[in-house]
């Protein structure tokens, strides 16, 4: 059974960065996407980046594009999240789940996911 696990939230400033990461425990990374979400208090949840199974192909929400980038390092079985430019408005909880299970599994829809991690919390502020 698949675990995912969140880390490396903390507090920056706004133009500052931060790097989570995503490990997995039960199983590979091999055949699954993984997407990063955020909910921010009172908002509902987004998804905000995909990664496929292979690593190569990853799609990201406009509020994230350029400034957020993600990646995956199947020895490690982890998947990261490196936050550039942050502005307060990334403040949120951020989450890792699956998105698809399967050899070819995709990111096509990143909005919705399974098996989450517990969370790591993002502040943003000057």
């Amino acid at each position: 059974q698949l675990q995912l696990a969140e880390s490396g939230g903390g507090l920056a400033q706004p133009g500052e960065s931060l790097t989570l990461a995503c490990v997995a425990s039960g199983s590979s990374l091999d055949t699954y996407s993984i997407g990063w979400f955020r909910q921010a208090p009172g908002k509902e949840r987004e998804g905000i980046s995909c990664i496929n199974p292979s690593g190569v192909r990853t799609k990201y929400a406009d509020s994230v594009k350029g400034r957020f980038t993600t990646s995956k390092d199947h020895g490690k079985r982890t998947v990261y999240l490196q936050m550039t430019r942050l502005k307060p408005e990334d403040t949120a909880v951020y989450y890792c789940a699956v998105v698809q299970k399967g050899w070819y599994a995709t990111c096509a829809q990143f909005d919705r996911g399974s098996d989450w991690g517990q969370g790591t919390q993002v502040i943003v502020t000057s």
